[in-house]
């Protein structure tokens, strides 16, 4: 299974970075191929909405901006899971995680029934990293969670970081990534749903797995 881990924050040694390191371990104990990437060295403009509200993002479920865009989208093209990871400002995800998936959710999000999201069904963890006041996680994570499903992904699980919660939260991070690669061939195979109507993917529990293979990880 290839999972596109996804990071959006500055600080490369911060909790955002830790949670994005603790996943992709967690992909490669699960015996997967992690791609990990921060938005913050890639260059995105937000949505200008074009001509009436609308523009190429509609007729051709792509952006016209030219920016790194489109080689992130083919990113989620490629992978068959996914981890989102994003720093909390003011109870949200980071201005560059919402400057990426609000051009996403036009382009996958308005395909019409019978031209599936790419991230259809996709298993999706999303993780919120709240490192300064520990506040505005869980709305962050609501955030997030509203994404997954317009974008047809397939939520595993939903897990708030803060620094109080590091040590043991980090311990999670990795176990549900270990038992969403073990589980995601499984729940694939099951008929997808119609995304818009809401989909439940299975929750297991957390079991720590040992190990430090780097084999298969891309960073």
């Amino acid at each position: 299974m290839k999972v596109l881990v996804m990071t959006s924050s500055p600080n490369e040694d911060g909790l955002t970075a830790a949670c994005g390191e603790a996943a992709r371990q967690g992909v490669v104990d699960g015996h997967s191929r992690a791609r990990v990437v921060n938005l913050n060295g890639f260059h995105l403009e937000r949505c200008v909405v074009c001509d009436d509200g609308w523009g190429t993002c509609r007729s051709k479920h792509e952006c016209s901006l030219d920016d790194d865009f489109p080689s992130l989208q083919q990113m989620f093209v490629e992978a068959e899971a996914y981890v989102w990871v994003t720093p909390v400002y003011f109870g949200e995800p980071s201005e560059t995680f919402k400057a990426l998936f609000d051009r996403l959710r036009r382009c996958e999000a308005s395909k019409p029934e019978g031209s599936a999201s790419v991230l259809l069904g996709k298993p999706t963890v999303a993780i919120a990293a709240a490192g300064g006041s520990g506040g505005g996680a869980v709305h962050c994570l609501i955030e997030m969670e509203r994404l997954a499903r317009q974008l047809g992904a397939a939520p595993f699980d939903f897990i708030s970081v803060t620094q109080g919660t590091r040590e043991y939260q980090l311990e999670t991070i990795h176990d549900a990534l270990v038992t969403m690669c073990t589980a995601a061939p499984r729940v694939m195979k099951e008929p997808l749903a119609d995304p818009r109507r809401g989909r439940r993917a299975p929750r297991s529990p957390s079991r720590r797995h040992g190990g430090d293979e780097k084999r298969g990880a891309r960073t």
